[in-house]
């Protein structure tokens, strides 16, 4: 009996009410028809989340950061081992509870379209593509390689067009131009459903006027046709409940409860969908409707084992027990992780890394012993979390001649006393100085952002626009108490923490660090990064603007502005940057052909040499614009990278293959179309806008290519 003939008979012999349970988050058992109870809700944004120990790998975004498809891969992949350990374990006590279950509602793939939103930290930045790829290696690390054998079931979340602010998530209706739908905030959504992600969640928001959980576009047209999804669909939680009491587009919960089950959302996590009793009762939903959802879920339920105890097709996974959780194999796994994911921003006169000479270091900043700006939000709990300051002070106990201090300095948060900064005694200028900055040959200062600052509504408990954040600048009590640390002429490393831009002056410190949230091992990574064990190699996944003044309104959903792709100002570092402690060189970049035509794909090829004199990876990206494009069309958009490891004096090539998609156009009705004329391929260490070369970035190549 097949999986399919066995989910037949089991709904044959339920009752309504019985059907309708299992449409719930958390539906309960039947009993009689061996059912167990079933939470679907569960986290794994970087780890298993809420349920205990386990191990905390870097944000998302920071994964981002990384630019390495097969480390996102076996993060996932060490993810889903303690996932299913922490099921193994939950299921022989009996615990069905929430956060225990294998049905994992990550990765965050909305588009990070504006660094003011709170949330943007859970994603893998602002381009279609890069979210798109990295998405697929974290879905592919967590479900396994057996489309039919789950390992646990992932999530394509918020689907769509959902990125802040916060406070209008429940109510806005996103009214954006098809040519932004498809152009950027749908394809890494295709992506992961042509890639085999078991379930989507739908958006609190509205579009063109439809809740996203009850969008005829979103979800009969685009997910289940063109894109030929067949797993199930989720609510976000409480999202349906929105559809009668904020957006106004039904009067009852029986309303919207149908409107949602009939346009194909499956699984409610919420308290509506109980009232499908009375929606069937009055003729709003059909039995064939509640069927085909209860099929979906169901049959996820099979992928996963849960009707199959003893099964060997699933073996491996039942065998894997608590000695994974947080393993010292997996606390590696996230060191390297982080350590791939900081960003070497400045190194003014090489001042990194440190050398083992004789110094006296100051380390000041309260983000430097605060281990929430290790873990962002959805983490769960490590058994040993390293802080920048735990971390340098085990690196520096290596190093005799190297002294160490540690002041806080001044205030994560606002608060109304003294600037929020602390001083003691009195200096010659009336100011109060920092004990120990006389002595000190070096500074490190750790500011930036902590998970109280940013996040989701009601979760960012030191924000005051629900998660968001009204600027991006450095907030301005930290900004004053570093430009006085400049001011006393003392060489200063800064370490920035945070999920997303922050503008700050360049001229603030000699080097900087950005380090996002990196997780359990975040500070042994931030130290040897600092002191030469490890060589910067992480990109940013963001655009850093300037200034907030460059941004346009948040609620202002239009992509004209954003992102490298179509924002018209010098940015204060662009996407894809990241400086080395080596230096490269790009000779060349070819092409297979100089033309291409519908369907077909030509290779680039680019030769990249390490003329410095330290082994060192860096990540190649592949840029592809349009010459002549219209005002309206992206200047640049990434179509290829990958991460190459090169020894110091050596040459590699680094290639990528481009479709003919890859030179597709979006037009104003939505459609890509593949225009004649001539393209630009650019192999660069950044997105090739302004000014990104005189920071640093390596001078890019090119070729053209005809269409």
């Amino acid at each position: 009996m097949t999986s399919e003939d066995r989910i037949k008979d089991l709904i044959s012999k339920m009752t309504l009410e019985e059907k309708v349970s299992q449409l719930l988050y958390d539906s309960p058992a039947i009993e009689r028809l061996g059912i167990p109870k079933y939470n679907w809700w569960n986290e794994c944004l970087h780890g298993v989340a809420r349920a205990g120990l386990a191990t905390v790998f870097p944000q998302a975004i920071g994964l981002a950061a990384t630019f390495d498809e097969d480390l996102v891969h076996k993060v996932a992949d060490a993810i889903s081992d303690e996932a299913r350990a922490k099921y193994n374990e939950a299921v022989k006590k009996g615990n069905r509870s929430q956060y225990y279950g294998l049905t994992f509602w990550t990765p965050n793939i909305n588009i990070f379209r504006d660094p003011r939103w709170g949330r943007g930290q859970e994603t893998y930045g602002e381009d279609p593509y890069l979210t798109g790829r990295i998405g697929v290696a974290f879905v592919k690390g967590l479900q396994g390689e057996d489309p039919e054998h789950l390992k646990t079931a992932a999530c394509a979340k918020h689907y769509a067009v959902h990125s802040g602010p916060e406070k209008l998530r429940h109510v806005f209706d996103a009214d954006v131009s098809k040519k932004d739908l498809f152009e950027t905030y749908l394809p890494a959504f295709k992506k992961l459903a042509e890639n085999g992600v078991e379930s989507f969640m739908g958006a609190y928001n509205s579009l063109y006027g439809e809740p996203c959980c009850a969008s005829s576009l979103l979800i009969k047209e685009l997910l289940r046709g063109k894109w030929g999804f067949k797993g199930h669909f989720v609510s976000d939680c409480w999202a349906i409940r929105d559809f009668h009491e904020n957006h106004k587009v039904c009067k009852t919960p029986e309303e919207s409860a149908a409107m949602a089950l009939n346009a194909g959302c499956d699984l409610n996590c919420g308290c509506t969908f109980p009232y499908l009793t009375t929606s069937f009762k009055k003729g709003l939903v059909t039995q064939e409707a509640i069927d085909t959802a209860l099929t979906r879920v169901l049959r996820t339920r099979f992928k996963l084992g849960m009707f199959d105890a003893g099964n060997p097709a699933w073996a491996k996974y039942d065998k894997l027990g608590s000695e994974v959780i947080n393993s010292a194999e997996h606390r590696a796994l996230a060191m390297e992780a982080a350590q791939k994911s900081i960003v070497l921003l400045k190194n003014e006169n090489n001042l990194l890394p440190l050398d083992d000479s004789g110094k006296t270091i100051l380390v000041v900043g309260p983000a430097a012993a605060n281990a929430h700006t290790l873990l962002g939000n959805y983490y769960g709990i490590s058994s040993r979390l390293v802080t920048v300051l735990e971390g340098l002070a085990g690196k520096i106990n290596t190093k005799p001649a190297i002294s160490v201090e540690y002041r806080q300095g001044s205030l994560m948060y606002e608060a109304n006393h003294r600037s929020n900064v602390v001083f003691e005694g009195t200096g010659a200028d009336g100011a109060m100085p920092v004990p120990g900055l006389g002595q000190a040959d070096v500074v490190i200062a750790v500011y930036g952002m902590d998970g109280a600052m940013e996040g989701e509504e009601g979760e960012a408990i030191a924000s005051e626009d629900n998660g968001d954040r009204e600027t991006i600048e450095l907030p301005p009590w930290q900004l004053k108490f570093l430009r006085r640390l400049k001011n006393s002429g003392k060489k200063i490393i800064l370490v920035l923490t945070g999920g997303s831009a922050i503008a700050f002056p360049p001229d603030i410190a000699d080097a900087i660090l950005f380090a996002w949230y990196p997780g359990e091992e975040g500070g042994t990574a931030v130290a040897n990064i600092i002191f030469g064990d490890a060589c910067p190699s992480g990109k940013l996944p963001v655009t850093f603007p300037v200034s907030t003044a460059q941004l346009p309104p948040y609620e202002d959903y239009s992509m004209k502005g954003r992102t490298y792709r179509y924002m018209k100002e010098e940015p204060l570092y662009p996407f894809g940057f990241g400086l080395s402690y080596t230096t490269f060189r790009f000779d060349s970049l070819q092409a297979s052909a100089n033309q291409i035509k519908t369907g077909e794909a030509i290779r680039v090829k680019a030769a990249i040499t390490n003329t410095g004199k330290i082994d060192a990876e860096t990540i190649v990206q592949f840029y592809v614009s349009r010459d002549g494009a219209g005002g309206n069309e992206p200047a640049a958009s990434l179509r290829g990278f990958c991460r190459v490891h090169i020894k110091a004096g050596a040459t590699v090539y680094a290639e990528a293959e481009l479709p003919s998609s890859a030179f597709e156009t979006v037009n104003n009705e939505g459609k890509s179309v593949l225009l004649t004329g001539t393209y630009t391929v650019t192999a660069a260490d950044a997105a090739p806008v302004k000014g990104a070369v005189e920071k640093g970035a390596i001078k890019p190549v090119s070729v053209k290519i005809n269409i």
